[in-house]
């Protein structure tokens, strides 16, 4: 009887835990960049951003406004985290993306024209464990070379969301 007890418990135990392994990492919140814990290599920084993610499976939306030397700048972009490509445009220049779970992570693949040169972007989003820091590490590749950016975010808590644009 305690065997067969055991062994119930055993079977419960492996089911949650392969339930909690199943779930996804969730980016939902207000966002704003650190710059001065940011890394942008020798592209410029923004003097801010802010993100606002919404996040349902498979979906991602981010709002991004930020502020800096090529003007302000208010887009929203849309990934799926089941692999299928998706296009956004950002200020008339169009992207295709794919994004997949590595992990814990979400590896976003970005493919962009800047000046008629191809981009290739690889961004990981990785959340700190504590929820309150989110990393993207993004590795730039085109024919002038490759430029690997860090961008540092922290959780508004309460915090109101830009406006939408229109």
């Amino acid at each position: 009887m305690i065997k067969k007890l055991l062994s119930i418990t055993f079977l419960l135990a492996l089911s949650a835990a392969s339930v909690l392994a199943q779930q996804k990492t969730d980016y939902s919140g207000t966002w704003k960049l650190n710059v001065s814990k940011s890394d942008f290599g020798p592209l410029p920084a923004p003097d801010s951003r802010t993100d606002v993610i919404t996040q349902k499976e498979p979906a991602i939306t981010n709002h991004v406004v930020s502020e800096g030397q090529q003007g302000k700048l208010d887009y929203t972009v849309n990934y799926s985290t089941d692999g299928k490509e998706v296009t956004n445009t950002v200020a008339d220049r169009v992207s295709k993306s794919t994004a997949k779970w590595d992990a814990k992570n979400l590896v976003v693949n970005t493919k962009l024209k800047f000046n008629d040169m191809d981009v290739d972007v690889v961004a990981t989003w990785v959340l700190a464990a504590d929820g309150k820091t989110l990393t993207i590490n993004a590795h730039i590749t085109s024919t002038m070379g490759e430029v690997d950016q860090k961008l540092v975010f922290e959780k508004q808590e309460g915090a109101a969301a830009p406006a939408a644009k229109p």
